[in-house]
């Protein structure tokens, strides 16, 4: 009697925060996992406590020769891939009394482009494989224009209105396509945010979350539930009241810039 494959996974920013809880649970599984960051060392160490089981595919997703090359190496490797994650992402808060359009252009690049790459190189592997499933992590800012999001929010709504096109234009072949939109959570990315985060949780339990859900192919995952059960009704709101609640949030002092 043959035994089932073990389902192989290809997870982008797999080296901190949602994307390393994320690729602890899914190698729990005994599945493949195939991870990319530009931070190699964690991977490797990832690599060294679940032997046999992690392809290390690092590199900087944002140039697209390397992301052609990272597809051509699973493709050598293993020949095929069932679910893609792509997680990677950064923020970078605006300053509209200094607007500053390079920071729109980088965060775009490595949300949106980044992911656009990464989508070109999986799906040739996906075709090939078992129950494919493609995956994209948004983001519940997405619902409501915050203050200082320019460039998030455009990259991560960019991200959801692709990622639900390809789902209309993959579904003939049978390729289910997912989009996560996580609340608040506590990843080194969030910790220099300098406001509150209502709701925040852990990065483990996120993960749990997600891996979790993504059994069920479903077409979204939103989270926090208490978070998002008090967001949506606020998106639907007259944009005079998104602007006065916007408002209330607007600080004073100059941006904090992650700068990956």
């Amino acid at each position: 009697m043959s035994l089932t494959p073990p389902r192989r996974y290809w997870l982008t920013g797999a080296s901190s925060g949602i994307g390393a809880a994320l690729a602890e649970e899914i190698l729990k599984t005994g599945a493949h996992l195939a991870v990319s960051s530009r931070s190699t060392a964690p991977l490797k160490v990832l690599s060294q406590r679940y032997p046999g089981q992690v392809l290390v595919v690092a590199g900087d997703l944002t140039n697209s020769q390397t992301v052609r090359e990272i597809g051509e190496q699973i493709a050598e490797q293993w020949g095929s891939l069932d679910t893609v994650i792509l997680n990677a992402g950064t923020c970078e808060y605006v300053d509209a009394q200094q607007f500053d359009a390079s920071i729109i252009e980088h965060v775009v690049r490595t949300n949106l482009l980044a992911s656009a790459y990464c989508v070109e190189a999986a799906l040739p592997l996906l075709r090939a494989g078992i129950a494919p499933h493609l995956v994209g992590v948004a983001s519940s800012v997405t619902y409501l224009p915050l203050p200082r999001a320019e460039a998030y929010g455009a990259s991560k709504a960019g991200l959801r209105y692709m990622f639900e096109s390809l789902r209309i234009d993959l579904a003939d072949e049978g390729i289910e396509v997912t989009v996560v939109s996580p609340g608040f959570v506590d990843t080194p990315l969030t910790a220099k945010n300098d406001f509150p985060m209502p709701l925040s949780w852990p990065v483990e339990k996120a993960a749990r979350h997600i891996f979790a859900k993504l059994d069920n192919r479903p077409l979204e995952i939103a989270f926090p539930a208490l978070f998002m059960a008090a967001l949506w009704p606020l998106s639907k709101m007259p944009n005079s009241v998104k602007l006065a609640i916007g408002k209330r949030m607007v600080r004073s002092n100059p941006p904090i810039q992650d700068v990956p």
